[in-house]
């Protein structure tokens, strides 16, 4: 026996919970994907989740919005997307300092 949430608002089975499909990487020798490819999808999809979050809180400051949580939860989302981004630049960074500095 499913026991309900105290508030329906609450449920987590919605668009903003699905994590997305999981593709499987391609093989470079094929030509088919690279890492630069790779590289060059993730930045358009940061890119295209911080435009979606900002039409979002545009719409929120119009009064166009149905859902505030749902603007929240695009908010956030492109929020984490770019601290994820900015970390990945990070180790990279860290990673090229290590390579230069490395003794031969």
């Amino acid at each position: 026996m499913a026991i309900p949430p105290i508030d329906p608002s609450f449920s987590t089975a919605g668009p903003q919970w699905s994590v997305g499909s999981v593709t499987p990487s391609q093989d470079p020798a094929q030509g088919q994907s690279s890492f630069g490819g790779m590289l060059s999808n993730a930045i358009s999809g940061l890119d295209q989740s911080q435009t979606q979050a900002a039409d979002a809180s545009k719409s929120l400051v119009n009064g166009t919005a149905t859902d505030p949580t749902s603007v929240v939860m695009q908010v956030e989302q492109a929020s984490l997307a770019m601290q994820l981004a900015d970390q990945v630049r990070n180790k990279a960074v860290e990673a090229e300092q290590d390579i230069f500095h490395t003794q031969v």
